[in-house]
């Protein structure tokens, strides 16, 4: 397994953290998570690694995040594991993960030098 960036090319921070990859040597698989959504097994392994719950992991701002009232405290973490399976959008960006099974969140992107 190589290294992994889940990156939305649209995304600043995405291309930042990418930027950062490349400019150290790391050519990682780019997967586009809005057209290649994480599977539910992935995003646990992610939460899990990150050390966040689902709410952590959310985009908070975005219009599916309001229309489902996922803000709502009473929403279990499935629940809102599968609101971010069934709207990729809401989960945040970009994320990466090393072949030895490191992760980190690309917010700041300088956040993905401890992991490379």
């Amino acid at each position: 397994m190589s290294t992994k960036i889940y990156h939305n090319p649209r995304c600043s921070k995405s291309r930042q953290t990418l930027q950062l990859l490349e400019d150290n040597n790391v050519k990682p698989e780019i997967i586009e998570y809005l057209k290649t959504p994480p599977s539910e097994s992935e995003l646990k392994d992610i939460l899990q690694a990150l050390d966040m719950s689902p709410r952590d992991l959310m985009r908070k701002g975005e219009a599916e995040y309001k229309e489902n009232n996922l803000a709502d405290d009473s929403l279990t973490d499935g629940q809102l594991i599968a609101a971010m399976l069934k709207y990729p959008k809401l989960i945040e960006r970009p994320i990466v993960v090393t072949a030895d099974k490191k992760y980190a969140l690309g917010r700041p992107p300088e956040s993905v030098l401890d992991i490379i």
